[in-house]
């Protein structure tokens, strides 16, 4: 069977999508063993997400997180000299182009919109949007 022939009956798809759990638990593997970070599981991280390897000592992702595309977590910050610990709850969604600064708490159940500057801690159940990020709602529910 050619490749041409897999995409026109669908079989490539289907295993993308049997294959999506491995490549997950690969990726949070290295990011936990190699690099040192505490990535829970079930996180799902995009792999255009940029995660700090300056000092990946200080990302920390809570278990069910999900990560999109192009949002960044950051846990260093050259300008001020500082390493400081990114904490991400559990069950939390990160929208795409956002942009975790060094230093923040993300309470758990929290939805970060898209696109959001988040230079403060933000408290468990609430969705923040904007930049910088400000709270939205709060008493928000979310999961897996």
């Amino acid at each position: 069977m050619r490749f041409t022939d897999l995409r026109t009956t669908g079989a490539l798809a289907v295993v993308r999508r049997e294959l999506r759990p491995l490549f997950m638990k690969m990726r949070r593997f290295y990011f936990n063993k190699l690099w040192g970070m505490d990535i829970g599981p079930d996180c799902m991280i995009s792999f255009s997400a940029k995660l700090d390897t300056s000092y990946p000592g200080g990302v920390h992702i809570g278990e069910s997180s999900a990560v999109s595309f192009r949002a960044s977590i950051l846990s260093h910050d050259y300008t001020r000299r500082l390493h400081l610990h990114t904490y991400i709850g559990k069950e939390c969604q990160i929208g795409a182009h956002s942009i975790i600064m060094p230093g923040v708490r993300i309470g758990d159940n929290c939805v970060v919109a898209v696109a959001s500057v988040v230079m403060k801690d933000v408290p468990p159940n609430s969705l923040v949007s904007g930049n910088p990020a400000r709270i939205i709602e709060k008493g928000i529910q979310t999961g897996r």
